[in-house]
C-alpha cells in the first residue's frame, strides 16, 4: 500500500470512529427517548449541521472502505493494476453517491 493510501485510510479511520461513535450515541438516546421516525426527521429536517455530519461520515466511509477492499483483493487474488484500482474507484464512487443521497434525504425530509 502506498503512503498516501495508508494515511488516507488511517485519517478517514479517525473520522469513521468519531462518526460511528456519535451516530450510534444518536440512536441509544432516540430509543430511549421513545422518539418516533417521524420525530427524528422532524429535528433532522433542514438541519444544516446533521447534512454536513453525515455526508462527512459518508465520504470518509467511501474512502476508507475501498481502500481496505483492495489490500484484502490483493492479497487474497491476482488482481492487480489499473483494473483493480479502477474497480476500487468506480466502487468509492458509488458509496459516496448513495451516502450522500441518504443524508440529504434526512436533510430533505
Amino acid at each position: 500500500m502506498s503512503p498516501a493510501l495508508y494515511l488516507a485510510q488511517r485519517m478517514t479511520a479517525l473520522v469513521l470512529a468519531v462518526a460511528v461513535a456519535v451516530h450510534l450515541g444518536t440512536i441509544v438516546y432516540a430509543v430511549r427517548s421513545g422518539l418516533t421516525a417521524g420525530d427524528i426527521l422532524g429535528r433532522t429536517s433542514g438541519n444544516g449541521w446533521t447534512l454536513a455530519f453525515y455526508s462527512l461520515f459518508a465520504l470518509a466511509a467511501a474512502v476508507h472502505a475501498p481502500i481496505g477492499l483492495r489490500s484484502v483483493l490483493r492479497e487474497w487474488t491476482a488482481w492487480r493494476g489499473r483494473s483493480l484500482d479502477a474497480a476500487m474507484f468506480a466502487f468509492a464512487a458509488v458509496i459516496a453517491a448513495l451516502g450522500l443521497r441518504a443524508a440529504f434525504a434526512v436533510y430533505a425530509a
